[in-house]
This record gives structure tokens, sequence and C-alpha cells, in this order.
């Protein structure tokens, strides 16, 4: 695996190294060594998918605070999405800025995600379904959420939105 650093301070996007043959593939994209070389977490203790019936789809932007903080692994097992972070974190030297890139069936990237970061996503592809894994359960009162198109951020999504759900429509902007 390839870990690269991205411009959010602890955040990763890890690219599988495949090994092909006539059958076609086999690629690792979690190792606990590896990831501790990194300082990364391996505790994972839920795992999740989310399908997306259409393209142009937005989930996010998503997060869970103490007790509930967690890291997250994202990624796109069928069709193809743009997956964004945005660093909320107090203390980081990223605090506000936002990290975007394309997970794909074919490209098979994994985005490590720190706690204390917001998440979201927008479909590309209609159809398109994604695996996250999280360090922490999901705490219902520890769920929490900004803007998809708070302008603190600016985030460029590629597509016009095509759904998006009134929960996410309802998150407050954020509050430097």
């Amino acid at each position: 695996m390839i870990f690269t650093e991205t411009a959010l301070d602890g955040a990763y996007l890890i690219k599988p190294e495949p090994i092909e043959d006539e059958r076609g593939h086999f690629a690792r994209v979690f190792c606990k060594n590896e990831f501790l070389e990194h300082g990364l977490n391996t505790t994972w203790v839920q795992c999740n998918t989310s399908f997306n019936r259409i393209k142009g789809t937005v989930r996010g932007m998503h997060f869970q605070v103490a007790p509930g903080a967690e890291t997250k692994t994202v990624s796109c097992m069928r069709g193809e999405i743009y997956d964004v972070i945005v660093d909320l974190r107090d203390d980081s030297p990223s605090r506000g800025q936002w990290y975007g890139c394309r997970l794909s069936e074919d490209n098979q990237h994994v985005l490590y995600i720190p706690e204390g970061c917001a998440h979201g996503f927008q479909t590309l592809t209609d159809k398109a379904s994604v695996f996250y894994q999280m360090s922490q359960f999901y705490v219902p009162e520890c769920a929490r959420g900004v803007r998809w198109d708070d302008p603190a951020f600016n985030i460029r999504w590629p597509l016009a939105v095509a759904s998006i759900s009134a929960r996410d429509l309802g998150f407050p902007s954020f509050v430097p």
C-alpha cells in the first residue's frame, strides 16, 4: 500500500498495490502493521455501507463529537464518488481546510479520516456503493454535521446536487 498524506493533518489517501494475473487482481487495503508504521488507528469496531441510486447525490458533512468521536476509512466499492474531508479540529494546523478526491471501484483508493474531521461525498455515477470502517460505534447523541455548501469552506463539488437529505440540508454553518 502507498500512504500519501493529504493537505489535512493526519488524513491519508491509501493506494493499494494490486497483484494482477489472468483472473483479475488481489490487493490489500488494510494491514495493521503498515497502519501502525504511519501512526494510524488500527481498531475498527463498526463497518457500514451506503448505496446511492443517482449521480449527483450528496451525503454529508457528518462527524461525531466525544465521547463518540471516530476515525474512519472510506472506499467506493461500486461506481465513483468525490469524497471530501473538512478539518474541524481546534488544535490542527489545517483547521477549516478541506480535501477532496475521487474514490472508485477502478482505483480502489481508501481515504483515512482522522477524528475531528467532517466527512461527505457526492456520487459521480448512478448506483454508487460506499464502504466505511469506524473506530467507534455510532452514538446518535454525538452525531453532528456542518453544511455541505458552507461558504467558510467553499468546497468545489464536481456536479450539481441531484439529491440530499433534509437532515443534511438542516446542518448549521461552521463557526470558527
